[in-house]
């Protein structure tokens, strides 16, 4: 295996010259011994092997100096990330910054060097948001060393998010899987962010108001959701084997999503499902929220900021002027709380009593 021999066990003619070829067990074709790098050619003990002994020994070096370069960076970037941690940084925030430092470290730069980080972020075909992240993670780095430098300097553009209808969202969750479906109709029906719903744990529910309790992350306000009894009762079914509801980490809860979008957005021949992330069911919520009670201080309490300025956003996402709406019609009181459970707006009873909802398509 270590030197490379490629011969099998099988049978065949021998001619004198082979007489002294040593047979080797055989080995899988797809290990790292049967890479063209390195293999080296099988030689008889009589012949003698040119230049052999300097390969193996400048292979060697180099392997041993990638290994400890390797472990010298892992040892930094593990320290930098227990000292996020005592300094009190959310997790998202700790392994946000630690593997942007580790992606650039891959990449060439250097973490003593802040040329080398600032060369590093200047070659990431990125948006400026994330050099900007890349650029404060590093800025943090020498915090903890009690050193300073002059980052960069990236202008970070506003945009608007997408915002898809309701119609999109409903077809998305009804195509994923139980847990998958299940957080995502909760995303929908509390604007929460995905590191709030990932943490709940089974003691915030409360099934007999039937309410949850969000903890809040990013400095926000802490909230309190009433749930629809369609989600109640999914979450109901979940298998309990943590005391969390959702017990995957968000990047697999993320990576689980990505997966079945893509495969709903193929299957429904709508690209725009692509382009449905976590956040954007928040960024839906606060819209829609808006646009039905013209309340900006209401969103804000809902999304939980502590800064109107980041709520305002949502006052120009949409313009609703021209949308159709689904429009229903009830006398009936119980059926009228249904409605409104499920997004339905009251709009005015008919002289007959005939309660009118409607709902933006």
């Amino acid at each position: 295996r270590d030197c490379g021999y490629r011969f099998s066990q099988g049978s065949w003619n021998r001619s004198k010259e082979h007489e002294d070829v040593q047979n080797v067990h055989r080995l899988p074709l797809n290990t790292s011994s049967s890479l063209l790098s390195n293999r080296q050619i099988c030689a008889s003990k009589a012949t003698e092997t040119k230049n052999l002994v300097k390969v193996e020994t400048r292979t060697e070096t180099r392997l041993a100096g990638a290994t400890e370069t390797d472990s010298e960076t892992k040892s930094l970037l593990f320290n930098f990330a227990w000292w996020m941690k005592k300094e009190g940084y959310a997790p998202s925030t700790i392994t946000t910054r630690e593997r942007l430092l580790r992606t650039l470290t891959k990449r060439g730069a250097d973490l003593n060097d802040p040329d080398s980080i600032k060369e590093a972020i200047a070659k990431q075909e990125w948006c400026n948001k994330r050099k900007v992240n890349a650029a404060d993670a590093y800025t943090a780095y020498l915090r903890m060393n009690n050193q300073t430098w002059e980052p960069p300097r990236y202008k970070v553009a506003f945009t608007l998010p997408f915002i898809p209808t309701e119609k999109e969202i409903d077809a998305l969750i009804a195509g994923c899987g139980t847990k998958t479906s299940t957080f995502l109709q909760l995303l929908k029906e509390t604007g929460a962010r995905c590191g709030e719903a990932n943490s709940l744990k089974w003691t915030d529910l409360d099934l007999e108001a039937g309410t949850v309790r969000i903890t809040p992350e990013k400095g926000s306000k802490p909230r309190i959701f009433k749930l629809s009894n369609k989600l109640l009762s999914r979450i109901i079914t979940l298998r309990r084997d943590s005391d969390k509801i959702f017990s995957k980490q968000v990047r697999t809860q993320r990576r689980l999503f990505q997966q079945q979008r893509k495969r709903l957005a193929r299957k429904l021949q709508n690209p725009r499902l692509n382009q449905i992330h976590f956040h954007t069911f928040r960024h839906w919520k606060a819209t829609m929220e808006y646009h039905k009670t013209k309340d900006i201080i209401h969103v804000m309490n809902m999304l939980g900021h502590k800064n109107i300025m980041n709520t305002l956003k949502y006052t120009q996402l949409v313009d609703f002027k021209g949308d159709d709406y689904t429009s229903k019609a009830t006398k009936d009181s119980e059926e009228a709380r249904q409605l409104i459970e499920n997004g339905f707006e009251y709009v005015c009873t008919t002289p007959e009593e005939i309660m009118l909802f409607r709902k933006r398509k």
